[in-house]
């Protein structure tokens, strides 16, 4: 009997077939990177979500990716499944000695150091403590790979303090800036708070999406409110919108979902600021 990837395999080559699916067969690598960019995200709000049938169904999701790409590299005679599987198999085991071999290492940051001299080796056409990260990554993430990179050979602050005042001093100059630098200066600035959000192990990407989503929640529930009481939200002033702004934030504290924003807060009318 098949084990559940070969039966995967097994339907993936059907599906990609003469006598499968158009769709599938109209597939390239380059075809899918959308899907699978989009795939990967799916898998992190399910881990946001803490959802464990949602992260089943979207790890599949993302494992038929790696499946598919396999696949259609398999009808080339370049590679296949078990040629990925055995390649990262190798990595793993090659770049854990203090696992799989004699020597041992007393924390994560020995790991990571390891991890980086064993990476150089195996990759020696890299010149740059910088290469190897990925253009195509978002601009919070890869920025912060960036960093994380250079500190790895001692380019960085000390403490997060210098960090953030870093941040200030970008702060500064965005605030002085003229139009022709300012936005220059402003990708600086970002740049700083992505380098003191590292340096408090925090992951940036990560905190602009929670803002973002935060600031739905806030306006959704804004709109909500605004339509219970008979407002137009394009209508209202910005001291209205506000006001109406303020209301939501007081029913966060209780621990309350956006839908009983609107309806805590109804009671409260709108005035003209």
């Amino acid at each position: 009997m098949d084990s559940p990837v070969d039966r995967l395999k097994n339907i993936v080559a059907k599906l990609r077939s003469p006598e499968g699916c158009p769709w599938d067969r109209e597939q390239t690598h380059q075809s899918l990177k959308p899907h699978l960019v989009e795939e990967c995200y799916e898998l992190i709000d399910a881990i946001d979500a803490g959802d464990d049938k949602e992260m089943q169904e979207e790890l599949g999701d993302l494992l038929l990716q790696v499946v598919l790409h396999s696949q259609m590299a398999s009808e080339e005679s370049r590679f296949g499944l078990d040629d990925v599987a055995t390649v990262i198999a190798d990595k793993l085991v090659n770049r854990h000695p203090h696992v799989f071999g004699e020597t041992r290492l007393p924390d994560s940051a020995a790991v990571l150091k390891q991890w980086e001299i064993i990476k150089r080796a195996e990759k020696q056409e890299r010149r740059s403590a910088l290469d190897g990260i990925p253009k195509a990554l978002p601009a919070l993430a890869r920025a912060q790979k960036v960093q994380a990179k250079a500190a790895r050979v001692g380019f960085d602050w000390n403490e997060a303090d210098g960090a953030l005042e870093k941040v200030r001093e970008e702060l500064r100059e965005v605030e002085s800036a003229s139009e022709n630098r300012l936005q220059e200066e402003i990708g600086d600035l970002l740049f700083a708070v992505v380098n003191f959000a590292r340096k408090r192990e925090l992951d940036a990407e990560q905190l602009l999406n929670q803002a973002t989503t935060k600031f739905r929640t806030r306006f959704h529930a804004m709109e909500r409110l605004a339509e219970a009481r008979g407002l137009q939200l394009d209508s209202l002033t910005l001291s209205q919108m506000d006001l109406l702004w303020d209301e939501t934030k007081v029913a966060e504290p209780e621990g309350l979902p956006p839908s009983s924003f609107a309806e805590t807060v109804s009671r409260v009318s709108v005035q003209d600021g």
